[in-house]
């Protein structure tokens, strides 16, 4: 297999897009672990003096505000993620990073399904993108409805990162070798 180089635009946007969405997945990972609602607030209870006592509601409320500045990096990663998922999309209208069809009769299986992989993964990603921004910005009315599908996001997400690292690590000890030093520097092995 021929080894392919790397644009300078192609690593920037997929260090670019790689580090957003680990770092939204480092956000997710908090909410669902240390810094949990719950947890959070039996933190606050378990360390009240014995003398003060605060409703189950003004520590939920506290816990809440505790959180707060940790998921509001969530929303910014999110915004930030918007703005390279549009750029990333648009580039190929300007020359760079253009798309293939997996449906040309001369690839292999492996591409098409790499191929099918990427197309799956930024259809997901828009309905990430979208659901988010109309949870922020949209009706009052859509907002549980737009909540409960955002939430899958993590499944498509680490489905993803799983197969495409494997296929990275997969590529690099068997027929590509070189690999992830050509995303890192963009050479071509000799």
């Amino acid at each position: 297999m021929e080894n392919k180089s790397y644009s300078t635009i192609y690593r920037i946007m997929h260090w670019a897009i790689a580090f957003t969405l680990l770092f939204i997945l480092f956000t997710i990972f908090l909410r669902l672990t240390w810094l949990n609602r719950e947890t959070v607030a039996n933190i606050i209870k378990a360390n009240l003096p014995a003398d003060k006592t605060l409703s189950d509601k003004e520590i939920m409320t506290i816990a809440r505000q505790i959180r707060k500045p940790m998921w509001d990096w969530h929303i910014y990663l999110g915004y930030i993620l918007t703005g390279l998922y549009i750029i990333r999309i648009s580039l190929p209208f300007f020359g760079q990073m253009k798309y293939s069809s997996p449906f040309k009769k001369e690839l292999s299986t492996k591409v098409k399904f790499q191929f099918w992989v990427y197309i799956i993964f930024y259809i997901c990603v828009a309905a990430s993108l979208f659901t988010g921004l109309m949870i922020e910005f949209g009706p009052e009315s859509l907002k549980d409805q737009m909540e409960e599908i955002h939430v899958l996001s993590i499944y498509y997400l680490i489905t993803f990162l799983i197969l495409h690292i494997g296929g990275v690590l997969l590529a690099e000890f068997t027929s590509d070798k070189g690999i992830v030093s050509r995303i890192v520097s963009g050479k071509k092995n000799n």
